[in-house]
């Protein structure tokens, strides 16, 4: 069974989609450790629920404190096989890449490399895929580098778009092929880890 580490900074969808799954017996996973950056995120909420370690680790929680390599001991302390980025709104940093190489995960809700970058995440993501007429979009699970949106691919799905889409109809529809990928990509990933 995988250990995985969620980092989320919000709800966490991503990390709903993964234990429900591994309670399911789709994924042979257990979430052993969640880590927010904020203070109030819902993801925190959802992991005592659940009897799930999870810790705040941010500059205000430990001003004098490198916060990568916070995380990095945590993350090595519950021998997690892999960290999850649901919806984590920082930068990873040195620490945890050199500790985890190819072991980071990211979701992105675009068809990469087309609407990545600095700044281009969420609803951000949507409205410029709406705003340049695009006729598919789709979402993007890869793994994380030291630059944002640019590590190899684990999976891609798409789908199509029509016209007359609005933002929100584009990100909800965006949002349920997200939770498929994510499930599908971990599936992928955990047979490779075995094999």
């Amino acid at each position: 069974m995988i250990k995985i580490a969620i980092l989320s900074s919000y709800n966490g969808s991503g990390f709903d989609a993964l234990h429900e799954a591994s309670k399911s017996g789709i994924l042979n996973a257990q979430i052993v450790l969640v880590i927010s950056n904020n203070t109030n995120a819902n993801v925190l909420k959802n992991a005592q629920k659940r009897n799930i370690a999870n810790f705040v680790i941010n500059q205000k929680r430990f001003p004098n404190e490198n916060i990568d390599d916070k995380i990095t001991k945590l993350v090595l302390q519950y021998e997690c096989d892999f960290v999850f980025l649901s919806g984590y709104m920082k930068k990873i940093e040195k620490n945890l890449l050199q500790a985890f190489p190819n072991k980071i995960i990211n979701s992105h809700p675009s068809l990469l490399p087309s609407f990545g970058g600095k700044g281009m995440y969420g609803r951000f993501v949507h409205e410029a895929v709406v705003k340049a007429k695009e006729k598919q979009t789709g979402v993007s699970i890869h793994f994380v580098n030291e630059h944002y949106d640019e590590g190899e691919y684990i999976l891609q799905k798409s789908i199509n778009i029509s016209q007359n889409e609005s933002v929100d109809l584009v990100e909800s529809r965006v949002k349920k092929l997200e939770v498929q990928a994510i499930v599908e990509a971990f599936i992928k990933i955990s047979k490779e880890f075995y094999a």
